[in-house]
């Protein structure tokens, strides 16, 4: 697998994708062991469509084990303190308003990894993040989406 850098985590979700990949390796791997028995035991292998789905089941589990291993691999814990808190940066939260419509959003930037639009996280590598690295309170960014132009004002960064 191929190495694509540094990641950067906060301590909570590196832990969270530690926890995720222990239980995987410890009790899911039993898991999926005993499905494929189970199916194995219902008979003739080559017309166990049963057989074929948990073995195809173990497949991308597996997968996950592995992406987990080598993103944790990867991984470096940032920590919020030990930035410049003067302009927008990893973990930093944004208050934006809409230069269109009036209204405002505020947003967390953080890694593609923790990236969760329904929580307000968003990547720092997403068109939005990119537009807001290194900018400070009272900028105007502009960013360029497949919808169109976005412009905002930065309100606050925390």
């Amino acid at each position: 697998m191929e190495s694509k850098g540094t990641v950067y985590l906060t301590r909570e979700r590196m832990m969270e994708l530690e926890k995720e990949l222990q239980h995987m390796k410890s009790h899911g791997r039993r898991e999926m062991a005993e499905k494929i028995s189970e199916a194995r035991s219902h008979g003739d292998l080559s017309e166990n469509a049963e057989y074929d789905a948990a073995k195809e089941e173990q497949g991308h589990f597996e997968l996950r084990i592995s992406k987990l291993e080598e993103l944790l691999s990867r991984a470096r814990i940032i920590d919020k303190n030990d930035l410049p808190k003067d302009a927008v940066y990893i973990l930093s939260d944004v208050t934006l308003e809409d230069l269109k419509n009036g209204g405002t959003v505020t947003y967390k930037l953080v890694s593609q990894e923790e990236a969760d639009f329904e929580k307000n996280k968003i990547a720092v590598t997403s068109p939005i993040g990119k537009a807001l690295m290194k900018k400070k309170k009272g900028d105007i960014v502009k960013v360029v989406v497949p919808a169109g132009t976005l412009e905002y004002k930065i309100l606050d960064v925390a």
